[in-house]
């Protein structure tokens, strides 16, 4: 029984000495906890654009540390469609197959979406969808058009911003136009080749699009006050491959796309309308300017444009037969540089109508 008073004291001065050290760590974590959240709030703001160039939903998360952040840095919501910072670039609208759809019921009005980079998906409750087809996605954006009137609405799925566009109808009001509503909006209208959004100083976003089937590029602003899409004054040709990259549009022109080609590939870069120092009676349009060209002996058979990260890439083949690809960034050929690329730098291009950039890790 003598031994009962040692095996009651022991347990005691276990709990002693372990009760002290939470006590410290407490203390260094509150230090800690209020040295972070004492950043000077230049500083924060500083911080979160880092961290929002990653990922728009790091930079949310960032902003929920404590209310000093949260208050120091700037909310994506009412931002989400006007200030590129925070588009979400590298998420994408993820497919569900089986017969589903944006909309359809079993989904209870969610999507979800693939983060490119990372491979993270998430859910979003975007009830939009019930009267609401997605036309494209540009810089994790969606291209929405309101089925009974067909108005154009761009959406940030993340922040819930939208910014309202004319009614794609508003084209059958120009000269010429000879389809039907139900031929423009089943037909053609929903078949976008590529969709470029730039934004001005003073919050105008200025959004272009590609009708593939009839090769007709047509433009709309936020701000229009005759609610009216336009054309430019000068026309596409036979439509090539489209990409779109930093609100501006780039376009392919192959002489054919058949297994034998005869010419060089001219690459064009089209450039939303430019407003300023246009005349009060002036109605500014989109540009078109050839910016590179690839010659025929180089790559005999272009065949696609793709951005990959921050650069757009040149695809092809060096024969007619599709079995030796051959890569070159356009910025090099835009300097008259004819360097084949030889690294991606981690990532994976999937081919196919649109070609996708996927980082090796979200695979």
């Amino acid at each position: 029984m003598s031994s009962s008073p040692m095996h009651r004291k022991r347990p005691s001065a276990v709990r002693a000495r372990g009760s002290k050290r939470p006590r410290r760590t407490a203390a260094a974590a509150a230090s800690d906890a209020s040295g972070w959240a004492s950043l000077h709030a230049d500083l924060v703001r500083l911080v979160g654009w880092r961290v929002l160039a990653g990922d728009i939903r790091d930079y949310v998360r960032f902003r929920a540390v404590c209310p000093h952040w949260r208050s120091s840095s700037f909310s994506p919501r009412g931002r989400g469609v006007v200030d590129p910072r925070f588009y979400p670039r590298r998420w994408m609208m993820l497919p569900e197959g089986h017969g589903l759809y944006p909309g359809h019921g079993r989904l209870r009005g969610y999507i979800r979406f693939f983060n490119l980079s990372t491979g993270v998906i998430v859910r979003c409750l975007l009830p939009l969808f019930k009267n609401h087809c997605v036309l494209d996605s540009v810089d994790g954006l969606l291209l929405l058009q309101r089925d009974e009137d067909t108005a154009i609405r761009l959406l940030h799925p993340f922040t819930g911003d939208i910014a309202d566009l004319p009614p794609l109808a508003t084209l059958l009001r120009l000269p010429g136009a000879s389809l039907t509503i139900n031929e423009m909006a089943r037909a053609y209208f929903r078949n976008i080749g590529a969709t470029s959004v730039s934004v001005r100083a003073d919050g105008v976003i200025t959004v272009m699009i590609v009708i593939y089937n009839i090769s007709m590029l047509a433009f709309a602003t936020s701000n229009s006050k005759d609610r009216q899409w336009n054309v430019p004054n000068w026309k596409l040709p036979p439509i090539g491959r489209l990409i779109s990259s930093q609100g501006k549009l780039y376009m392919m022109d192959s002489p054919t796309f058949d297994t034998v080609v005869h010419g060089d590939t001219q690459i064009f870069q089209i450039s939303p309308p430019e407003h300023e120092g246009m005349g009060s009676g002036s109605s500014p349009m989109p540009s078109k300017k050839l910016i590179a060209t690839c010659p025929a002996g180089k790559m005999p058979a272009p065949q696609y444009l793709a951005q990959c990260d921050s650069e757009i890439l040149v695809i092809g083949y060096k024969d007619g037969f599709f079995t030796h690809p051959l890569v070159y960034r356009l910025s090099d050929l835009v300097l008259d540089r004819i360097v084949p690329v030889t690294s991606i730098e981690g990532n994976v291009l999937f081919i196919a109508e649109r070609i996708l950039s996927v980082g090796r890790s979200a695979l």
